[in-house]
């Protein structure tokens, strides 16, 4: 059961948890009846809220930004390992666009694939990092100082 199934099974419950009294502060916030049509928003229930997408998107420029800024401590500090370890980062960034992609069509049964595709994207992506994190500790080793 998804949590907006769930919580709509649940609202039955709210109207026994809260009974208005005279006392009542009245509500000053408009209903959606009471906005123009061009305002009103008509997604599916299964959509992400505004501050879930902030989230989400703020999360992919935090991932790039962490792989920009890896790469060029690979490049300040010569160890081209880290570099590695950026290119590592990628098949991680490409279950994110995933995931974002089949959030954005209101999980669209078309795009299930996109789901089984980020799975698989994720553990490619913790092989490759951890590939690259041995790579880095093989380097700090003396092994090989420059891969």
């Amino acid at each position: 059961m998804t949590t907006a199934a769930l919580l709509y099974s649940l609202k039955p419950l709210a109207s026994y948890c809260y009974k208005p009294t005279s006392t009542s502060i009245p509500s000053t916030a408009a209903s959606a009846a009471e906005f123009p049509s061009f305002l009103q928003l008509n997604e599916p229930a299964n959509a992400l809220s505004l501050p879930t997408w902030a989230i989400h998107v703020s999360s992919v420029v935090e991932w790039i930004t962490a792989m920009a800024l890896v790469w060029q401590y690979g490049e300040k500090s010569e160890y081209e390992s880290w570099k590695g370890f950026s290119w590592g980062m990628v098949p991680l960034l490409g279950g994110v666009f995933c995931v974002c992609t089949w959030h954005f069509f209101y999980h669209s049964e078309s795009l299930e694939v996109l789901v089984a595709l980020q799975a698989a994207l994720t553990v490619v992506g913790n092989f490759t990092m951890c590939i690259a994190a041995f790579h880095i500790y093989n380097s700090s080793q003396g092994g090989h100082d420059h891969l």
